[in-house]
């Protein structure tokens, strides 16, 4: 089994749940991104073929954050890679018009549904994703949705960091497929 982290805007902390998964999961890697302050959907699609296509006939979990989840729709869509899994957290909601981080590339958001099994984990108060729209994501992706309630962004700014809580999670999502 590989596991592979993708983390979203601006990388991930070492104080970060997936810098922590990281160094806990065997076999695990964080796919590095060529521009993590001026992403675009291209780059970072080409980026995870690179990285993930030679493993195509291995079993394969990826384990996301924000942009980075939006970023796995987009090659998914793109090369329909037969994936084991996919662990989407927090995903950002690119077509809220009160982002404007420059992102656009990344609109439309994804809508194909994955031929997989995968586990969206979401937070009643993220302000990047409301929960309707989670909701509604989840549904059109075909992913099991965990709501943990109020976790903000589920970043260390909003108390994730050694995310006991998600490991548990990702664990049993493993189990289950």
């Amino acid at each position: 089994m590989h596991y592979f982290i993708l983390p979203g805007y601006g990388n991930s902390s070492d104080g970060h749940w997936q810098s922590v998964f990281e160094k806990k999961l065997p076999n695990c890697r964080r796919i590095h991104q060529l521009n993590w302050e001026a992403p675009t959907r291209e780059d970072w699609v080409m980026q995870l073929q690179k990285v993930l296509e030679p493993l195509k006939m291995e079993p394969v979990v990826v384990i996301t954050h924000s942009l980075g989840g939006i970023a796995l729709l987009h090659w998914i869509e793109q090369y329909h890679p037969k994936l084991l899994g996919a662990f989407i957290v927090a995903p950002a909601d690119l077509e809220n018009p009160a982002m404007d981080l420059g992102l656009e590339s990344f609109c439309p958001m994804p809508t194909q549904a994955l031929s997989f099994p995968a586990m969206m984990v979401a937070s009643s108060n993220d302000p990047w994703m409301s929960l309707e729209r989670s909701r509604h994501f989840a549904q059109l992706w075909n992913c099991k949705l965990i709501e943990i309630g109020e976790a903000g962004h589920i970043n260390p700014d909003s108390g994730f960091g050694n995310w006991e809580e998600g490991f548990e999670l990702l664990n049993s999502f493993i189990q289950s497929i």
